[in-house]
This record gives C-alpha cells, sequence and structure tokens, in this order.
C-alpha cells in the first residue's frame, strides 16, 4: 500500500532506509529498542520516514520479526547495509536515515527529496542520504564492500557519484545528532522527557 503522502515534495514514489543492524557497542544494549516518547525508536524512525512521504520503509538489519534485510556480510558498517537491501530494491530513490538520529525532522528529510539530486546529504552530515538507486550503484555497492573501511564509507559513495551537500541552517543542526552512548541518551531523553527501554541504559551498565 502507497503512503498517502508519498508524492510530498517529490516527483516519484521513494522508499524510506532504516540502518537497523549495528552492534550498538557504546551504547551497550541494541538501539533500535530503545524508547522514544513511548515507542521503539526502529519504530519511530519507520513513522518519521512514512511522515516524510516515503512510499515504503525498509528495514536493514536482524530484525526477522519486523521482515528486515539483514546484511548479507556482517560487519560491514552502513555500507553494507546499505549494499543488503539494494539487492531487494527495484531501480529509484531511496532515502537512507540511521537508527539513533531520533530529533530528525521530516522536513528536513523532505529537503533532500525536493533537490531532486542523485545523491543528497546535509553539510557536513552524510546521514541522512538520499540517492537515486540504479546498476551503477548496485555495481559500485558490490566493489566497496570488498575493500578498505575508508573505501567503503558512506563519505566515499558519496563522492562516487557526484553527490552534493546542502547547507544545514545552525538552528536544526541538533536535529541530525547521533545518539551513540548511554551518557548521550540518557542527557536526550531528560531533554526531551522522553522513556528509555525499560530502565536507564546506564544503570545496566553498571549491574
Amino acid at each position: 500500500m502507497v503512503n498517502a503522502q508519498a508524492e510530498a515534495g517529490a516527483g516519484s514514489p521513494w522508499v524510506g532506509v532504516v540502518l537497523a543492524g549495528g552492534r550498538s557497542r557504546r551504547m551497550g544494549r541494541d538501539k533500535a529498542s530503545l524508547l522514544w516518547h513511548g515507542r521503539p525508536l526502529l519504530q519511530h524512525m519507520c513513522a518519521l520516514l512514512e511522515k516524510a512521504g516515503a512510499g515504503r520503509v525498509v528495514i536493514s538489519g536482524d530484525h526477522p520479526q519486523l521482515q528486515a534485510v539483514a546484511d548479507r556480510v556482517p560487519d560491514l558498517g552502513p555500507l553494507g547495509g546499505i549494499a543488503s537491501v539494494a539487492e531487494t530494491l527495484d531501480d529509484g530513490p531511496i532515502l537512507i536515515v540511521p537508527v539513533d538520529m531520533p530529533r530528525l525532522s521530516a522536513g528536513l528529510l523532505q529537503g533532500l527529496v525536493r533537490s531532486n539530486a542523485s545523491c543528497a546529504c546535509y553539510e557536513g552530515h552524510v546521514m541522512p542520504l538520499w540517492i537515486r538507486l540504479n546498476a551503477a550503484v548496485r555495481v559500485w555497492l558490490a566493489w566497496a564492500i570488498e575493500q578498505t573501511p575508508r573505501q567503503r564509507s558512506l563519505q566515499a559513495l558519496h563522492g562516487a557519484f557526484s553527490g552534493i551537500s546542502l547547507p544545514l541552517p545552525k538552528d536544526r543542526q541538533a536535529e541530525l545528532k547521533n545518539l551513540n552512548t548511554p551518557e548521550q541518551w540518557r542527557a536526550e531523553i531528560a531533554n526531551e522527557g522522553a522513556i528509555a527501554w525499560p530502565e536507564d541504559p546506564v544503570q545496566d551498565q553498571r549491574g
């Protein structure tokens, strides 16, 4: 079923991708299951993509109960997840977000969609990332996952396809903040009045 907002700011339907396949080593638990305003962070990010206009949302990671796409080769970072998801999708634009960016807004996502670029992100931030998936991108991804970590980076993907970097207003910088540690998470939920899952992550690490 196509999202009723799928045409918001774009001329053609696009697919949203949530990268949720990391090991969350610094957080000490699966970040996807942390609660943000009463629901799992993974669910929050999926809903955000739908709000921004995604016609479909695909999850990258080991979440079989959600029909997610597991990494074909583990431990290759974000690019490994993208490469695995790309094998399941038809050609067309995709918008990729990390699972740990809860303050990201639909408005910023729609800015990337409206850019109508082949590849786009915001200045100083490689995600969220908008890219038009096609045969050339798939070939590059298949090559990149066999390379060194430096060569299989999102920055390398952005550069390989002449990606553009959109200006990001200073008052929107906080929206692109990743939450990687228990300390960052606790500070953020204190600011937002959200609830951690199901206990404070810092307490879990001390136990």
